[in-house]
Parts: structure tokens; sequence; C-alpha cells
């Protein structure tokens, strides 16, 4: 390999360092997914850090995968580049990873994704604007991170409505109480909003990254709806589709994503997602995929022939690439950027640095657990930040920032008070690790024995009312 500066020297102008950017993100993502020597992989990030500090140099702006410069982009003389962030994290739409017992650094995050964060003053307008308290997520900053969401609201407020879209991908028949974070808040924002929402099944997705068969994803995205079901959401305002069924039932919907193929290049879906030259062609076009339902006349049951109305995606922020893209894409083919609000990932039982797992049983509370289960996985599993012994705990206290039992009540318990109480006690040392499980346990127990109770209630046929394409009741 030639060194970081031989490299840099040899792109003249944005276009061209732009270029080798995209190609050595593209390398550093294969020499990891291929287990490379570390020192070759350590040699391809520093390469990796330098041509972004020299683009940054050269056009004034940081590098965003999929936004290439303009012909305009000049080099002014803007003194030495700030250091790249949030290298440390690896987040895109397969993997999560971080050395950090916190989890991942979010404001590094934003400014590295170029969103916006959603501030106090953001909470108290959507406040305002919906007229309820701020749901959780959005008061803890659990929903940390968006886009346009003024522009939403402002809308809003003059009577221009908007829908709702999120998704899940079936990869497994149970799903975890991390998975219910986006539709928890999904279905908040329906209720205060009173508005339609779809809801995208990627089963096809699964079965182009996956080792599984195209009926068994299917199958996966079934029982998965089931669980969405069981969540509450309003019948007459929600449509959920498999893609695997709609995209052949809706020429609407599969001319959006043509549309979106002819605007998104093979490099710029090689620089955005990492795809390599050994990708089967289905992974290649399936962000268009998960981008058509961004636009409400891929619904012509739904919303007739109508473009013009804007979508709101609430969503982990590891899905916002496909977003990205998205919103590229939009403008040139007529329609609305649909607007983002992000939340943070659900931390494995093991602690935040480690990844969830569906073929891990212990890496996470899934649906389907008995109460005991669920008490046998916290008392074993949920990573600690409490001190080795009583006595160091009660002089020092214990750490709530690692500490996977209070991170979990942060996502789960409403009372406002009694969590900040919780963490005081945790703190101070007055409140051991043992009874700070003992709380979630008692948290989540009966949250996932109503969630089984509501699910029996899904019957096939109401499922199929849900999947079946059909007039919604709103206004707009």
């Amino acid at each position: 390999m030639t060194d970081c500066q031989g490299d840099v020297e040899g792109a003249s102008t944005p276009m061209e360092l732009y270029e080798k950017l995209s190609e050595q993100g593209v390398k550093v993502r294969s020499l990891k997914s291929a287990k490379a020597d570390k020192t070759e992989v350590d040699t391809a990030v520093q390469l990796l850090l330098k041509l972004k500090m020299d683009y940054k140099q050269m056009t004034g702006h940081d590098y965003k995968a999929g936004c290439p410069p303009s012909e305009n982009d000049a080099a002014p003389n803007n003194g030495p580049a700030a250091d790249v962030a949030g290298e440390d994290d690896t987040v895109d739409p397969w993997t999560v990873s971080t050395t950090n017992a916190k989890g991942v650094d979010y404001d590094k995050l934003i400014v590295r994704f170029g969103s916006s964060k959603i501030d106090q003053e953001l909470v108290d307008r959507i406040e305002k604007v919906c007229g309820q308290k701020p749901h959780r997520f959005l008061r803890r900053g659990v929903f940390f991170s968006h886009r346009d969401m003024h522009q939403v609201l402002d809308a809003y407020e003059k009577h221009k409505s908007f829908y709702l879209y999120t998704g899940r991908g079936p990869s497994s028949e149970a799903m975890h109480v991390g998975h219910l974070i986006p539709f928890i808040f999904t279905k908040w924002l329906q209720d205060v909003f009173d508005i339609p929402l779809v809801i995208q099944l990627t089963d096809d997705e699964k079965y182009l990254w996956k080792d599984l068969t195209v009926e068994e994803c299917h199958r996966f995205a079934i029982e998965n709806a089931k669980d969405i079901i069981a969540c509450g959401f309003d019948i007459n305002k929600t449509f959920i589709f498999s893609d695997l069924d709609y995209m052949g039932s809706s020429p609407e919907f599969y001319r959006n994503v043509v549309k979106i193929q002819k605007h998104v290049t093979f490099n710029q879906v090689k620089g955005i997602f990492g795809f390599t030259d050994s990708d089967c062609i289905g992974k290649i076009s399936f962000p268009a995929i998960q981008a058509a339902p961004s636009f409400s006349n891929s619904f012509p049951h739904v919303f007739g022939s109508r473009k013009d109305i804007q979508c709101l995606i609430p969503c982990a922020i590891d899905q916002d690439p496909y977003f990205r893209m998205t919103r590229d894409v939009a403008p040139r083919i007529g329609y609305p950027k649909p607007a983002l609000l992000h939340s943070t990932f659900f931390p494995a039982l093991q602690g935040a640095q480690t990844k969830m797992s569906a073929s891990d049983a212990n890496s996470s509370i899934f649906l389907t657990d008995t109460p005991k289960q669920i008490k046998n996985k916290i008392n074993k599993h949920a990573f600690s930040g409490g001190k080795d012994t009583v006595e160091e705990h009660r002089k020092y206290g214990g750490n709530a920032d690692v500490d996977v039992s209070f991170m979990y009540l942060t996502f789960f318990l409403e009372d406002d008070e009694q969590l900040e109480k919780i963490r005081q006690d945790y703190t101070s040392g007055a409140l051991l690790t043992g009874e700070l499980k003992k709380i979630l346990i008692e948290t989540l127990q009966p949250m996932i024995a109503q969630h089984q109770e509501r699910r029996k209630q899904v019957t096939d046929d109401l499922v199929k009312q849900f999947m079946t394409p059909r007039p919604l009741n709103f206004n707009l």
C-alpha cells in the first residue's frame, strides 16, 4: 500500500478525492468483514481518516457518502481539519459496534451523519403542537436526532398533515424487547397526531442477506406482524405490508422503486452501503425498495395519486444511510424529502458495547420469555455497573451509565422521578446491584406478560385485515 500523503496528492479535484474516499471506505468495510490482519485494517482506516481530513480542507465541508461534491466546490483555506468523529464506532444498517461501555457516542454520530440533535426546544415544540406530554423516549433522549422535524411541525400547524413509515426486518420468529422501541414510539406518534401509518416488513431483504428460504422469511414476516399489531396500532389507520407480497401487486410502488434505482449509481450505492463486486445484485438494488414507502403515491389505496404528502420515519439511526440516499433522490423525481426521527440503540444484556443477537437467547429479553426466564436472564447476564463487593459498592456507589439494568429502565420505566431516584440511590451506593435488577425484573415481567396476552388475541384473520391494501380512515 502507498503512504497516505502520496494517495492524497494524487487527487487534484474534489471529485477525484471523493471517488478515492468512496473506494477506501469500501476497502475498509471489506477488510473488516473478512477479518483481515489488524495491522492491515488499521493502515486502511488511517488512510481513510487522512482522506476525509483532506477532503474537508479541499471542499470546506465534511465528506458524506452518496453526496458527491458540486462543480463549484472550491478549496478554501479552512485551517486545520477537525478530527473525524466517531471513528471508533461502527454504525451501518448491518453492523453496530463500539469499544465504549457506555455505548455509541451519539453526539459524534450526529456530526458524522449530518443530522440535527433533538434539543429541549424541539421537545417543547412537539408538546405544544400535539398537546400531549412528550413521550418518555423524547424526554430521555432515546430519540435523539432528527432530519426536518421542524418542517413537519410547521406544516402540521398550518393544517397540512403527514404520514408515518417504519419497518421491521423479519429475520427470526421471535422479536426481543429492543425491537419494540420504534413501534412503541410510532404508536404514540400515530395517536397524538391522528395520522396514517405504513409498516414495511422487509422479508425480501432478509432472504438476500441471510441463509434463509423465501418461505421462511415470509413466515417470519407474518409472525412479526402479530407482535407489531399487539403494540396496539389502530387498524383503521395502519397498513402493514410484506415486500414479497406487495411489490408484485402494486404497480405504483414498483414504479417508484424503478425511479429511485435510475437516480442512484453503482458507485454511490457502494460508497453508502459498502457493497462489493461479489455481492448479489439483489442487495445492490434493495435500498430503492426500502426508500419507496417514503413517497405517498406508493400507496394509491391510501393516498390516491397524491405525491405531495410528507413522510416521517421513526427508526434507529443505523437505518439512516437508506434515507440519506432517499432524501438525495426525492427532489430529482419530484417528491418531498422524508423527515426522520432517530433512536439510540437498545443494549444487549452483556453491555452496550455488545450486540444483541437472535441466535443468542441470553443477549436480550425476548417477547416469548416466561417470567422465570426474564428473572434468570437479568440476574445472570445483565451487565452491572456495581462494585465487586457490597462494602465497596456502599462506599463508592455504582455506575448507572454502564449498568444495563438501569439502561433498560430508562426505556421502560414511565415515572421520571422514580427513575432519577433510582439513579441517585445506585450512584450513592444506597441501592445495590441485586436490588436494581429486581426493579427491572418487576418492570419487565408484567410488560412482557401483557404483550403476550395481547398477541394471543391477534388472529390470522386480523393479520390479513392489517395487511390487505385498503383505504384508511384519516383527514389530511
